[in-house]
Formats: C-alpha cells, sequence, structure tokens
C-alpha cells in the first residue's frame, strides 16, 4: 500500500481493534499488501510508547534529566521498533515455517507488526516489579498463538506448546534480569554510601589537621613539613642507638 493511501487517523481504531478482538482482527487480516502499512504501524506504536516513557522519566526523574530521556525514548524507540521489526518477522517466519505454516515472510511480518500494538501497553506492565514484565510476556504468547491459529492454520494446541515454551523462557529471563538489575542497584547504593562514609571521614581528617596548625600557630603546609622533620628526627635517633648498641655487643668480654 503507498504511503499517501495509510489511514493515519484509522490507526489508533486498528490498534483497538488488535486489542480487544484479537482472534477477529487476524482472521481479517490482509496477508499480502506491502510493507508500508504494517511497518508505520509499528512506527506509531513506538512513538506513542516512546510518550508514555518520557512522561514518566519526567516524574521519576528531574525536569531537566527526565526530559532529556523521554526525547530520546520518542526518537530512538520507534526507530529501534522499525528496524527490528523485520528481524523479528524474520525468526517468526522461521517458526511458523518450522511448525508447518505455508504462508509467506511478508504475512508473517504483518501479523509481528499488529502484535506490535501491545508495546505501549508492555510499557505500563514495565513498572510494576517481576510480574509487570511477565504478564507482558504472557499476553504476547497470547497473541501470537492467536495469530498462529487465524492466519497460519496451526493447531491451537501445537501453537500453545511451541510459543508457550518460549515465552516461559523468555519470563525466566525476565525475572533474572529484573533480579540482577535490583542487586546491582543494591550494590551500587553500598558503594555509594562507602564513598560517602570516607568522604566524611577525609573532611574530618581536613578539619582535624586545620585545628592542629592553628594550635600551633603555624600554616597546614609548615605543620606537615615540621611533622616529617621530627619524624626523620626520630628514625635517626633509633638508627644511631641500634649502631651503639651493636658495637657495645661487639666490644663485651666474652664468656668462659
Amino acid at each position: 500500500m503507498e504511503g499517501n493511501n495509510i489511514d493515519f487517523a484509522g490507526i489508533p481504531r486498528t490498534a483497538m481493534k488488535v486489542l480487544t478482538s484479537p482472534p477477529e482482527f487476524f482472521r481479517e487480516m490482509p496477508k499480502t499488501g506491502g510493507f508500508v502499512e504494517p511497518l508505520v504501524f509499528m512506527i506509531a506504536m513506538g512513538v506513542a510508547a516512546g510518550l508514555l516513557q518520557s512522561i514518566f522519566a519526567v516524574l521519576r526523574l528531574q525536569a531537566g534529566a527526565g526530559m532529556a530521556m523521554g526525547l530520546a525514548s520518542v526518537i530512538v524507540m520507534p526507530i529501534m521498533i522499525g528496524i527490528f521489526g523485520f528481524v523479528g518477522a524474520a525468526v517468526l517466519f522461521l517458526i511458523w515455517k518450522l511448525m508447518g505454516s505455508g504462508e509467506s515472510y511478508e504475512t508473517a511480518y504483518r501479523c509481528g507488526a499488529y502484535v506490535g500494538a501491545l508495546t505501549p501497553i508492555s510499557v505500563l506492565f514495565h513498572l510494576i516489579p517481576f510480574v509487570g514484565p511477565a504478564v507482558s510476556v504472557l499476553l504476547m504468547t497470547f497473541f501470537l498463538v492467536t495469530a498462529s491459529v487465524a492466519v497460519h492454520n496451526i493447531p491451537s494446541r501445537k501453537a500453545w506448546l511451541v510459543f508457550g515454551i518460549i515465552g516461559g523462557l523468555l519470563v525466566f529471563f525476565s525475572i533474572s534480569a529484573e533480579f540482577a538489575a535490583r542487586r546491582f542497584a543494591r550494590q551500587a547504593a553500598g558503594y555509594q554510601k562507602q564513598a560517602e562514609e570516607l568522604q566524611k571521614q577525609a573532611e574530618q581528617f581536613r578539619k582535624q589537621a586545620e585545628e592542629a596548625s592553628r594550635a600551633t600557630g603555624a600554616q597546614p603546609e609548615e605543620a606537615a613539613k615540621r611533622l616529617q622533620q621530627q619524624t626523620d628526627a626520630q628514625k635517626t635517633l633509633e638508627q644511631m642507638q641500634q649502631k651503639a648498641l651493636e658495637q657495645m655487643q661487639k666490644g663485651a668480654p666474652k664468656g668462659r
């Protein structure tokens, strides 16, 4: 479909139909018609997800940093989705082909593109620790199974078995990554606390040195110089005492 024939105003209606009636949508979805329309839909979903991320970034961070991260999300996310949509479609095409589908890569791409309606919702789910990402993966699994049955004529049990295993692995990796991220955050907070304690100790030592220098009427540099001189003199005296002791032991009479 040509770009000037795309119904941009109908994208929200399409997304709503995908989300509310996925079996009906995928049964009625044209299996051919070009890549432009589904690509535009994916990019629109990426823009919506980027806007949501920008809002949450502004709410969680300071205004300047939040706006910068939000702007990056609005720009980067649609680009990443547009690029990796073709890669993801290739993976889905291979999976469906191994499951017995006779549909083309274009059909696989269109299925993956319209499953992208879940992208903004996934942003909301990821706000919930542990459970949110898992629910997002389960929703995606349900939509892929629905597309498998309605578009590729794959038996429901077979589709659930294959995509259920894939979804289970993704949930496991998602939860593991969440645990790892939180553990790293705790370690980083601990290191920051230690650094603050060391900084406080250094500040206390500096204050003590200043107080000592004021007590002796000398500047900090002069006080340090005097301390070094005293240390050197003490070492010299100890060396002289050790030499004298050795000479006395050499000159002492030997026992019979």
